[in-house]
């Protein structure tokens, strides 16, 4: 862009721009996470990027983790880590008391243990992944895929109807609670007749292993039936990686998780991002500290306008 107006500019000095960018607006990231912990429900998911380590005559690779916030809290925070382990949302979520949606990665099962407070909802897409891989080996899984495909009829036809949390739920309650009992009785069927080390095998156990979570949607009409929202929040970093390749290093990878967290609340909001950065990053130096939400993309009016851009 820069070269079409005859400018030259390095890229080195491109990317120190995004650093000091991320650094002035690290106080309003800090929000946006005391925001986001406001939810009832955070969805999460992860996804793996590579990174340049000078140790390294190789590209390691990272993770990005996105945390999607409920309706009322409508953000959606980015968090770098260098590895994959526990720690790294452990320490994010560290302050957070509600329900984390996420598949069943392990390093999750210590939060819904002891005083962490977080209670599990299962993610309905993953476990209808593993039933679908099985049907090409197993017609069998044909039944259970097609009981998971009435629950989700049921989650389209609320959503197309617009209704309330109580009115979702009393529907879940008459219909889904039904179906989902079918599919448990067959899949508890199906269990003793599949070949321990099959695709079947593994799709009745996922299943069978997350059930209490994979119902937890019964219990509450804000709850979603699947952590599709976290997934397509990791579709951009998966599109992006086509693009720029790697993080250049791990203080990089803060650097594009702090960016991309406003870039993409700013898309939930139906906000331009580059309208909302080119505004903010005018005026947030003299901002208020105790008016640093008013900045938040779901808030944000820029001056001298009224209404949200």
């Amino acid at each position: 862009m820069f070269a079409r107006h005859g400018v030259t500019v390095s890229r080195k000095t491109m990317g120190g721009w995004m650093v000091q960018c991320a650094k002035l607006l690290d106080p309003l990231y800090q929000a946006m996470k005391k925001e986001l912990f406001g939810s009832k429900v955070i969805g999460t998911d992860d996804t793996s990027v590579k990174v340049l380590d000078r140790k390294l005559p190789f590209a390691r690779i990272g993770r990005i983790w996105p945390y999607v916030g409920d309706a009322h809290h409508p953000v959606i925070v980015y968090d770098y880590t260098p590895t994959r382990s526990r720690a790294g949302p452990a320490k994010f979520l560290e302050d957070y008391k509600g329900y984390l949606q996420a598949d069943a990665y392990s390093v999750y099962d210590a939060f819904f243990k002891g005083e962490r407070g977080m209670i599990e909802v299962g993610c309905w897409m993953h476990a209808r992944r593993y039933v679908y891989k099985a049907l090409e080996s197993d017609q069998r899984m044909g039944s259970a895929l097609h009981l998971i495909a009435r629950v989700y009829a049921v989650e389209d036809r609320a959503k197309a109807l617009a209704l309330s949390g109580e009115q979702r739920l009393a529907v879940r309650k008459r219909v889904s609670a039904r179906l989902l009992e079918r599919l448990h009785k067959y899949l508890r069927e199906l269990k003793q007749d599949v070949l321990p080390k099959s695709p079947a095998a593994a799709a009745v156990r996922y299943a069978l292993n997350q059930w209490q979570a994979l119902t937890r949607f019964l219990e509450d009409g804000d709850l979603e039936i699947d952590n599709g929202a976290s997934e397509r929040a990791n579709r951009d970093i998966a599109l992006g990686r086509g693009n720029w390749t790697f993080f250049g290093s791990d203080n990089g990878g803060r650097t594009a998780a702090v960016l991309r967290s406003f870039i993409a609340s700013c898309k939930r909001s139906s906000v331009e991002p580059f309208a909302w950065f080119r505004d903010v990053l005018s005026r947030i130096a003299a901002h208020p500290i105790t008016g640093l939400t008013e900045l938040l993309p779901h808030n944000w009016k820029p001056i001298g306008s009224t209404t949200q851009a």
